[in-house]
């Protein structure tokens, strides 16, 4: 999950709100002036992704909540198409150490590659927007999303082999989301049901073989939360190949069939874990750890500090079948 926000404990006054630069802490102040501060500190969690917030062309929801504004469930909560918001997580990380690094990456229908000398110390970097393409369609409230993602490696401590870009993966998607009606969002516990969503989505990382790896997936997904806690998750159906063109025929088994995703906000603290599991045995998968902190207090929608910790399979395309362990820090920026 990317970075979420969080807010500070000022009181709101139109002056303090005409004096905020960023645009979407100008709009979060405007929202607590006019008496929408519970769906501002609902923001405080992290859901699957963040983006820019524009204004509401429709009157604030009556049950508002940080799901239903990062994937304008609520009528309130409707922006229109094509905004351009973030998704997966933008962030740079200058420092990114990983215990191993991947030699000679293999797999069933593809012969193994010696790799340069890459270094355990490297930058890794994401880019992640989506966009609606269609508002209410089919079912009530439901919209229609695409999405693009952009992870790299990027050897820049390594001036020996010019400071090649390890490994960059790309993940083009399309995602249907469906609001779950008020009357069946309660359940047990005070957690909510709030949406459920179909997707179709290709991931890549660029190479021709016998380097080249890809999959195709659909997935069906849904998303909770329990202020402060937001939780995902998603099933993964991989489109088959014919072995012949298959590049990675044994990637699920490595990488994952399932996802659960947590979020978690404390004032101005956000944390979340990422868990990929094959749903069929615990050795493989991963783990996926995050926090975020403002650099500046009274912009807390602005840049963020970040750490993010990883541990298992597949944290790269290229690596679907090699464990390793890494640490980065860094900033994440374009919050929602």
């Amino acid at each position: 999950m990317p970075a979420a926000l969080a807010q500070t404990d000022s009181p709101p006054t139109l002056e303090r709100c005409a004096a905020i630069g960023a645009p979407t802490d100008r709009l979060a102040c405007y929202d607590a002036l006019a008496g929408r501060a519970r769906a501002s500190e609902a923001l405080g969690t992290r859901a699957e992704a963040v983006g820019v917030v524009h204004a509401p062309t429709a009157p604030p929801s009556s049950d508002p909540s940080f799901l239903s504004r990062f994937w304008e469930l609520d009528a309130g909560d409707k922006r229109g198409i094509f905004n351009f918001v973030g998704y997966q997580g933008n962030y740079v990380l200058p420092i990114h150490l990983t215990s191993r690094i991947n030699r000679a990456p293999q797999s069933p229908t593809q012969a193994a590659v010696p790799q340069p000398a890459y270094r355990t110390e490297e930058a890794k970097f994401q880019l992640s927007l989506r966009t609606k393409l269609v508002q209410n369609v089919g079912f009530e409230g439901a919209d229609v999303w695409a999405a693009f993602t952009q992870q790299a490696m990027w050897q820049i401590y390594n001036g020996t082999d010019s400071k090649p870009f390890r490994n960059t993966d790309y993940q083009p998607e399309l995602i249907y989301v469906v609001p779950t009606k008020p009357g069946l969002r309660k359940l047990p516990f005070d957690w909510q049901w709030r949406y459920t969503q179909l997707g179709l989505a290709h991931q890549s990382n660029g190479q021709s073989d016998p380097l080249s790896r890809s999959w195709n997936r659909v997935y069906l997904g849904g998303g909770f939360e329990r202020s402060p806690w937001v939780l995902s998750a998603k099933v993964n159906k991989r489109l088959n190949e014919p072995r012949e063109t298959d590049n990675n025929p044994d990637l699920v088994d490595f990488r994952g069939r399932g996802e659960f995703q947590l979020g978690w906000s404390g004032g101005l603290h956000t944390a979340s874990v990422h868990y990929r599991s094959t749903l069929k045995d615990v050795k493989y998968g991963s783990l996926h750890l995050e926090w975020t902190y403002p650099v500046y207090n009274d912009q807390p929608n602005g840049l963020r500090w970040f750490v993010q910790a990883f541990s298992g399979y597949g944290e790269t395309l290229t690596d679907y079948n090699f464990r390793q362990n890494s640490i980065g820090a860094g900033v994440t920026f374009l919050q929602f």
